[in-house]
């Protein structure tokens, strides 16, 4: 099937299962589920830093229009974004990326998966929670929403990878 159709596809799922039903689960201690960045960290590797910032922004922007949250998800998902190719460059496997193959937990592995996405996720939960509370003197309650939202949220992204990704390098 065509990268583009697949990427569409993704990125429609992605809203709707973040913005019509993870946004509106409420666990308690302020864990909430996010499996969005997931969709940028799916993108191809050569991709461009302008389309890779605008695909955020649009998918950032689309979240925040539908549960009415003012740019956080937007922020959050930007600075994702613009950090993904950093950590690539820090984490590049022995043989390098092949520009072909879909950067996911099948074709580079689990420790790879845990280093890259596990930093980007780590990045993007503190950001997102700090930009939501606002508040300095409120630096160990955005420390325990991240550290209670990582684990969980990190569990989902790679349950949907083993739901919807094929396990093949076939594309």
């Amino acid at each position: 099937m065509n990268l583009l159709i697949i990427h569409s596809i993704r990125f429609f799922a992605i809203l709707i299962i973040q913005a019509l039903i993870l946004n509106q689960i409420e666990i308690g201690s302020g864990i909430q589920l996010m499996v969005y960045p997931l969709f940028i960290f799916l993108l191809p590797v050569e991709l461009s830093i302008i389309y890779l910032l605008s695909i955020s922004f649009i998918l950032g922007l689309s979240i925040d229009s539908i549960c009415n949250t003012y740019g956080i998800h937007t922020s959050a998902l930007l600075s994702f974004a613009y950090l993904r190719p950093i950590i690539f460059k820090l984490f590049i496997p022995r043989d390098g990326y092949d520009p072909i193959v879909e950067t996911n937990i099948f074709t580079l592995g689990f420790r790879w998966f845990i280093k890259c996405f596990g930093t980007l996720l780590f990045i993007h939960h503190l950001w997102f929670f700090l930009v939501e509370i606002f508040k300095i003197n409120e630096l160990f309650f955005v420390l325990q929403k991240v550290f209670l939202s990582i684990p969980i949220s990190f569990l989902l992204c790679i349950l949907l990878q083993f739901l919807f990704i094929k396990k093949s390098n076939e594309i």
